[in-house]
């Protein structure tokens, strides 16, 4: 087929249909919940020099963009002369790949008529990677888990199982990391097998052509976008909880004629608990923010990616360096676009949404430190909840969504299916959304408790406790996020024994609202009301409304 601009669109497209089928792959033979029920993964195919060409629409930022850096770290470890058919590289370094142990990265080389043609590459969370588990109360990486540098996994089609065997070994869920590997074995598998069999249908023995039609439009593209945007630097600053202290996040967005630049100098330096970031991972997470608003409708690849450059002081907790503890990396990396939009609300006021409550609420859960000694229940497990995100200029907020990671919420029979735990009420928080001319999204009650007469270890890391999220343009803060055991509010981070018949009640923030409440068109305040998103004393005290 001569490759003019209709054929490489046709089979842009078709390669849009691989890497879907390549994510999709990894979803169904995921053994944790994690990963086949929330979608917490990502999926890639990159040419030949490590360049990422496109992406599977499921899948959080922080892993999509942190693979796009990845691939080319290990295409350059790696000679691609010494690759052979079958090969498979794995890491899971923190700095190379998604910011913590518990994110695994593959790549595999694509072979075409006996010579690399491109990657194909995945990352998912395994629940457990043993040390302290999957909590912030680590004092350096060693105190988190197994730490695997870049190696080979599969050596032309055989397995390393030795090194499957060590990382059982040291894993509190050795059957779910097994599957959970061969599940990324076989979404890097399944998209090679496909790009092969595109190469062979469309006649191409390359995909140079393609890769330079792809990255460069859309290169173009996206400085098409900043050219439209307002030129200078803006500033803003984001207070966080922390863990044992407050924290700063400063940051300063220059808008060039053909960058955008992004500076974190001024942040807090590093905590000594978990909670701190390696920078490919705040860099995701910002530049994710940036693409939501600078040329949206373009694809996600080297190309619109190239224009955001992110820097910050080395050992500022934005940019953690080895060995620092980095467990609980997005709870901090996903204030991020908060922050970013501090900033940016001043250079395109009518663009921009509300603060929300942007990290996920999660509830790494564990068997209590007893129960190998007397035969109870031991397990691990990640449960994923979300509060409400910021209300937008022309729409309200979305309830109990997750932005800006995108993973889906756990589900309570999966999540009772899987660990000795019940949820016995799931529900919105009435008034937790921001009020304003639009509203922020609702947060969530989640009660929960053992389903065993044995106690449980829960390991906290969210925000949005002390710091709720806040409106924009006259719009009020959403509520913040609140955690009860035993009729006491618990801190946002730290380790938690929850006892037999005790109930954790587990609220998420709600998300900031925009413009003035009294502006708020008074049918969507009836709306709200007869929906319980709102109470009689909001509607009248804050709107205005009498019920």
């Amino acid at each position: 087929m001569t490759q003019t601009n209709t054929a490489l669109q046709v089979m842009w497209n078709r390669l849009l249909a691989v890497v879907e089928e390549q994510g999709q792959a990894l979803i169904r033979a995921a053994f944790s919940p994690i990963v086949r029920e929330c979608g917490d993964i990502s999926a890639g195919i990159f040419d030949v020099q490590g360049r990422m060409l496109a992406q599977a629409v499921t899948g959080t930022p922080g892993h999509i963009n942190t693979m796009a850096e990845a691939v080319k770290a290990l295409r350059n470890r790696f000679s691609v002369q010494e690759m052979e058919p079958g090969d498979i590289y794995l890491t899971n370094d923190p700095w190379i790949a998604s910011g913590h142990l518990n994110d695994f990265l593959l790549m595999m080389p694509v072979f075409y008529k006996t010579r690399v043609i491109g990657f194909t590459a995945c990352t998912s969370h395994l629940v457990d990677l043993g040390g302290l588990g999957m909590g912030p109360e680590g004092q350096d990486i060693y105190d988190e888990g197994l730490l695997i540098p870049p190696c080979k996994l599969v050596e032309g089609g055989t397995l390393n199982t030795l090194l499957i065997e060590i990382v059982k070994a040291n894993s509190r869920e050795p059957i779910a990391n097994e599957g959970d590997i061969y599940a990324l074995i076989a979404c890097c598998e399944t998209g090679a097998r496909r790009l092969a069999d595109m190469m062979t249908e469309f006649g191409i023995d390359h995909l140079d052509t393609l890769a330079d039609f792809i990255i460069d439009t859309s290169y173009r593209g996206t400085l098409a976008a900043i050219a439209e945007l307002p030129k200078g630097t803006w500033r803003s600053q984001l207070a966080v909880d922390g863990y044992d202290r407050p924290i700063d996040l400063h940051a300063a967005l220059t808008i060039s004629g053909d960058q955008v630049a992004l500076d974190f100098t001024g942040t807090s330096g590093l905590s000594n608990k978990g909670i701190n970031v390696p920078l490919n991972y705040a860099t995701a997470y910002s530049v994710f923010a940036l693409r939501c608003i600078v040329g949206p409708d373009i694809p996600n690849n080297a190309g619109s990616l190239a224009p955001f450059v992110v820097s910050g002081p080395k050992d500022c907790i934005l940019n953690a360096q080895p060995p620092a503890p980095v467990a609980m990396r997005h709870t901090l990396g996903q204030m991020t676009p908060d922050l970013v939009y501090g900033c940016l609300s001043q250079a395109l006021p009518g663009a921009v949404p509300a603060e929300g409550a942007s990290c996920m609420y999660d509830l790494p859960l564990r068997h209590a430190p007893e129960a190998v000694s007397r035969g109870d229940t031991q397990f691990a497990s990640e449960l994923v909840f979300s509060g409400g995100t910021g209300a937008r200029p022309g729409l309200d907020g979305l309830s109990a969504t997750a932005f800006p990671s995108g993973v889906w919420g756990s589900q309570v029979e999966t999540t009772e299916a899987v660990a000795p735990v019940l949820i016995t009420r799931r529900e919105l928080r009435t008034d937790s959304g921001g009020p304003g001319q639009r509203r922020g999204g609702l947060g969530q009650r989640i009660d929960l408790r053992a389903a065993k007469q044995e106690d449980l270890m829960l390991f906290l890391s969210v925000e949005r406790v002390k710091n709720p999220a806040q409106g924009r343009f006259g719009g009020q803060p959403g509520a913040a996020g609140r955690i009860r055991l035993q009729g006491k509010d618990l801190p946002g981070k730290g380790e938690v024994r929850i006892p037999v018949g005790d109930t954790l009640i587990f609220e998420t923030p709600g998300g900031g609202g925009f413009g003035d409440p009294k502006s708020r068109d008074q049918a969507e305040v009836l709306r709200d009301l007869q929906e319980d998103l709102i109470s009689p004393e909001a509607a009248q005290k804050t709107y205005g409304v009498e019920p």
